[in-house]
């Protein structure tokens, strides 16, 4: 299998890899941060450059892309630990793509393709915890339309976004909604989260809602995955700037008069960083891959793929603390915000004890035996 990417793929690394040079270094994201978490000039900035419209058919506006490009896209705003929530756009356009009617793809594909509007997944419920078959929100026929009750957390950049892809119950049976945020019936409340981005809790009460499709548990699953993919690879960007800020730190600091990047022990403990990065590179390549796999097959890969990212996300980002010292953890340094994005990416869209009672639940009998 080649695994090379194309001229195209890697124009489109080299593109994003310069703007967050350019255009979103740590003194800005700071200044972002201090202002919300969300700044929607930078997501603006990432509509021109196109990348809003991966996931949308160019008949809509898009680049009819796909999960490949989109993997690349996340490795280097994991680099520059991005907090504008780029993965959203990829998540909702690929959703009502697949399962949208036409009216739904004209009215909504154009608009996230162009960053006009932000559209952002709202399925996280407090007791439902990564369960998405459980949900209390329910949506209900009102006149021509729906309207939808419910209360979801969590949601990123709940207060800033355009409009929610919402699963509810409709007739018993979950159900994939769109709401506007505008709409009558919907509050929200903003606040940051632990990687310093932004999310809200989204209440909605009786809010107009436009229905996705009746087959909500299918296409909430896929959204997910799609998702599980893009922070599989934005994971990869952070752990491989984590290593280098590491790496670059051992050849400076100095003790008993070396670089402490000259004891056996600590470069012993690097190799073991390099190896899990690279472990966690090889599984999210097999996530996306996987993304247009059967549902079956694609669930169990996007699991085993957040098992792996996930032990090597805890591994890396405190395997790095440790080689800093105090300064690993302090807000003035970089390091440390990269330790945080590290640790609510391994909570995103289930943690690695979820995601391995999953790869456990869909083991056959000859799991692991072969002829």
């Amino acid at each position: 299998m080649d695994f090379d990417f194309s001229d195209d793929q890697q124009a489109l690394r080299e593109a994003v890899a310069k703007w967050v040079e350019k255009s979103y270094d740590f003194e800005r994201r700071q200044q972002i941060v201090k202002a919300g978490g969300f700044d929607r000039a930078v997501y603006n900035e990432l509509a021109e450059l196109g990348l809003t419209g991966i996931y949308v058919p160019e008949d809509h506006g898009g680049m009819g892309m796909g999960p490949v490009e989109a993997m690349v896209v996340m490795e280097e705003l994991g680099r520059g630990i991005v907090a504008e929530p780029l993965m959203q756009a990829f998540v909702t356009s690929a959703v009502i793509q697949a399962y949208g009617d036409s009216a739904v793809k004209s009215a909504w594909l154009p608009k996230i393709a162009s960053g006009e509007a932000l559209v952002v997944l709202a399925q996280q419920e407090r007791k439902a915890r990564y369960q998405l078959d459980v949900c209390e929100a329910t949506g209900a026929k009102a006149g021509d339309g729906y309207t939808v009750t419910g209360q979801k957390n969590l949601v990123p950049a709940g207060d800033a976004a355009d409009a929610f892809v919402v699963p509810a119950l409709l007739d018993g049976k979950l159900a994939l909604f769109l709401v506007e945020r505008s709409a009558k019936g919907v509050s929200t409340r903003g606040y940051l989260t632990q990687d310093e981005a932004r999310a809200a809790d989204v209440k909605l009460d009786n809010a107009p809602a436009t229905l996705i499709t009746t087959d909500g548990l299918a296409a909430l699953t896929f959204a997910v995955d799609v998702g599980i993919a893009c922070a599989c690879a934005e994971a990869v960007g952070a752990m491989d700037q984590t290593l280098q800020l590491t790496v670059e730190y051992m050849n400076q600091r100095k003790q008993f008069g070396v670089v402490i990047a000259s004891f056996q022990a600590l470069r012993h403990r690097v190799a073991d960083m390099k190896m899990q990065l690279e472990l966690a590179r090889s599984m999210s390549y097999y996530a996306t891959l996987k993304l247009n796999a059967p549902e079956a097959e694609r669930r169990q890969a996007l699991s085993r793929a957040k098992v792996q990212l996930g032990n090597a996300m805890r591994f890396v980002g405190q395997q790095s603390v440790q080689l800093h010292g105090g300064i690993g953890v302090t807000d003035e340094y970089a390091g440390s915000h990269y330790f945080k994005k590290l640790t609510q990416l391994e909570m995103t869209y289930g943690d690695t004890l979820h995601h391995l009672g999953e790869v456990s639940a869909r083991m056959n009998e000859a799991a692991g035996v072969f002829a």
